[in-house]
């Protein structure tokens, strides 16, 4: 195999054969081929294409660049949850303990931030000494112990999915079918769940834009799910405005932990939560009937349960309960810079797009791969769509050590569309995807 050749071969638009993208994968994995080359692959098949079966070839490589881990020794249906990114998407903290907290065993192995979009596993390392790097025996003692356990990939669970992660994160070839199915499904199949959710994003603060588009990553993922015999349904939802309150890693852990207490209400990231919390429990074998995974999510969520699993995680983890007890707001000082209204009138709308890169820019995110995140910094809306706000109002705080937090705060203006008629926030729910339909 050279890599060179499968390089000018996609470079010209040619189909690969299945051997060699496995051959590829396999020794990029091995650290055989240098991250430019493979910089230069996914380039070329990001604006060149893959086809059906290359992109099941890419999957299937990335699957077995590792081991596949066998939970069954582990009671119950092992079922997970993963989003395809969005601006403030904090869902999987909640989400968890919940699904937990009703007897279905959640094993989540989460990434870290991409693009402009914030990462699971920085947003729960903003609670101190919480350990995601579990080895795969810890992983299956825990979630046998508790029924929950939230990771980092491992290093031998889809090792090639862990290296093109981060490049592609820095190549600007993340909004990329084949890439995004090979990498979520590897790492999903290859973590030993028995049934997956998945939250598929579109808008602009979503890395599918195009809802069409979006549609179309859904049903490619169902399809590789079902075709390991793994029962798999997919939302369809709207990123077009930030989810909830905040956007940054201790921020949006914070506004988790609060959610999870019932101390303050997030009308919207309750209300998918909720949805996949349901999803979930029925295919877990906990519910009759996604109504009836619904009222059992709610319960849990309103009686403690679930912030009692939650904390049981983290003491699991190595967590620092006190923080988590305490959810201290200035738990990482950080300077702040406020947003304020220009004009009196509605609220019309806020650019998520923006927002996520605003937010990437105070430091919550990365840049490049080896950039370290700032736990505290961030965006905290105190107005949301459909609010009649004066001039002078306050919209936001951001948050940033960065010497250009002032210029970011500009920029961060522009995100807020204030208009003379109100405007009513978008339905998040757009469309489920279930046995090859969509309902």
């Amino acid at each position: 195999m050279n890599p060179i050749s499968l390089i000018k071969a996609k470079r010209d638009k040619e189909v690969l054969q299945s051997a060699e993208i496995e051959a590829f994968i396999h020794a990029y994995t091995k650290g055989d081929i240098p991250d430019y080359q493979v910089s230069a692959f996914l380039m070329a098949a990001f604006l060149n294409g893959m086809n059906d079966a290359e992109t099941q070839a890419l999957f299937n490589a990335m699957l077995h660049s590792g081991i596949v881990v066998d939970l069954s020794k582990v009671a119950g249906t092992k079922v997970d949850k993963h989003s395809t990114g969005g601006v403030g998407d904090k869902i999987s903290i909640p989400l968890a303990p919940i699904v937990a907290a009703c007897g279905v065993p959640v094993p989540m192995i989460s990434g870290r931030g991409l693009g402009h979009t914030g990462g699971t596993l920085d947003k729960l390392e903003a609670i101190p000494n919480f350990n995601v790097n579990l080895n795969l025996q810890q992983y299956e003692q825990q979630l046998a112990k508790i029924g929950l356990v939230m990771i980092g990939q491992t290093a031998e669970i889809a090792p090639a999915d862990k290296k093109l992660y981060a490049l592609r994160d820095v190549t600007s070839t993340v909004e990329f079918i084949p890439f995004i199915a090979g990498s979520i499904m590897s790492k999903k199949i290859a973590s030993g769940i028995d049934a997956l959710v998945l939250d598929v994003k579109f808008g602009k603060g979503a890395f599918m834009q195009d809802e069409e588009k979006a549609k179309k990553l859904a049903e490619t993922l169902v399809s590789i799910g079902e075709q390991c015999n793994k029962p798999t349904v997919a939302w369809l939802t709207d990123m077009n405005t930030p989810l909830g309150k905040t956007c940054g890693n201790w921020l949006e852990t914070r506004e988790s932990i609060l959610m999870l207490r019932n101390e303050i209400s997030v009308p919207d990231v309750e209300e998918l939560t909720l949805t996949l919390a349901a999803e979930m429990i029925f295919l877990g074998k906990k519910a009759d009937s996604f109504e009836d995974g619904y009222n059992k999510a709610t319960e849990v969520l309103r009686n403690g349960k679930a912030y009692d699993k939650f904390c049981e995680m983290i003491q699991a983890q190595g967590g620092d309960l006190a923080a988590v007890h305490a959810a201290d707001a200035n738990l990482y000082p950080t300077p702040s810079v406020e947003i304020r209204a220009e004009n009196n009138g509605y609220l019309q709308s806020v650019d998520a797009r923006t927002v996520g890169e605003v937010c990437t820019l105070t430091g919550a995110g990365r840049l490049k791969k080896e950039d370290a995140v700032d736990f505290g910094a961030g965006i905290e809306f105190h107005q949301f769509v459909g609010d009649y706000v004066e001039k002078g109002t306050l919209l936001a705080t951001l948050y940033s050590h960065k010497s250009t937090k002032e210029s970011l705060a500009q920029t961060l203006a522009e995100a807020f569309t204030i208009g003379t008629t109100k405007s009513e926030a978008a339905s998040l729910l757009k469309a489920r995807y279930w046995k090859g339909e969509w309902k």
